[in-house]
């Protein structure tokens, strides 16, 4: 399962709200590349697709298709708002290293990407 807390509820809802977006879900996925090898995304989708895990969390509709569950399981997502700008985090159990960027990861099966330039 993924948890959303309620900052980023908060965020999801009102871009949803600001887009027009509102009987749409969020997709989370896990796709190959990045610094560590595997990188998080989002979107909005018009609803689950076949075999996606669908979650309700703090009046979010959260979906995860069948590959990325493996690695998002356990996952938080967190909205961040600083000086520095604001931004989504996921805090990612299966993570042994993550890149500066944030937005990769690889796991202890060893997936792996090139160096972190960042």
């Amino acid at each position: 399962m993924i948890t959303l807390t309620s900052s980023a509820a908060e965020k999801l809802q009102g871009i949803m709200t600001e887009k027009g977006l509102n009987n749409h879900a969020l997709r989370v996925f896990v796709s190959g590349g990045g610094c560590s090898g595997l990188s998080y995304g989002m979107t909005f989708s018009e609803g689950a697709e076949f075999g996606d895990q669908e979650f309700d969390v703090n009046g979010v509709k959260v979906v995860v298709d069948m590959g990325s569950i493996q690695y998002l399981d356990g996952a938080e997502i967190d909205y961040i708002d600083s000086l520095m700008g604001g931004g989504f985090r996921i805090e990612n159990p299966n993570a042994v290293q993550s890149c500066a960027c944030g937005s990769s990861f690889r796991t202890a099966a060893g997936e792996q990407g090139t160096p972190c330039s960042h």
